[in-house]
């Protein structure tokens, strides 16, 4: 269905639909339209725990993922919001390999920060990241 053939539901927070002519993404939306009159803009979260240490041994991915994932919930809780408020999510894991990013893609979407990726995301391989040793990073923006 075309943008100009759908009507705006004003109860709605978030309006998330795929339009024709684009293919059909795997869990996420093409678009998503926010009602919300504010935004929390969030820090990309990265994988330091409280000492500000990148967690888990050289290429772990997983122990990366899962203390971003924590750090999420936490600014996201912090603001008064969940992850089904997210609106917008830019995901960055360092490789170059599809494999490692599907990988990264799956753990985020098998964890309770999952709701934030089914709005338009993106998911980025990179050469580097800020900290030493730093695999993965998530940088969301949620509807208040």
């Amino acid at each position: 269905m075309s943008a100009a053939g759908r009507r705006w539901d004003a109860g709605r927070v978030l309006e998330k639909f795929n339009p024709a002519g684009v293919h059909d993404p795997a869990g996420y939306s093409h678009v998503t339209i926010s009602s919300a009159g504010r935004l929390a803009h969030f820090a990309g979260q990265c994988p330091l725990d409280l000492d500000g240490v990148v967690v888990g041994a050289p290429g772990d991915y997983d122990a990366q993922t899962d203390q971003v994932i924590a750090n999420c919930l936490t600014v996201l809780d912090a603001a008064g919001v969940t992850p089904a408020d997210v609106v917008r999510s830019i995901i960055y894991v360092v490789s170059t390999d599809s494999v490692v990013l599907a990988d990264v893609w799956r753990r985020l979407n098998a964890s309770p920060l999952a709701p934030a990726f089914t709005t338009a995301s993106t998911l980025l391989g990179v050469t580097a990241l800020g900290y030493g040793g730093q695999l993965v990073e998530v940088d969301l923006t949620a509807a208040l």
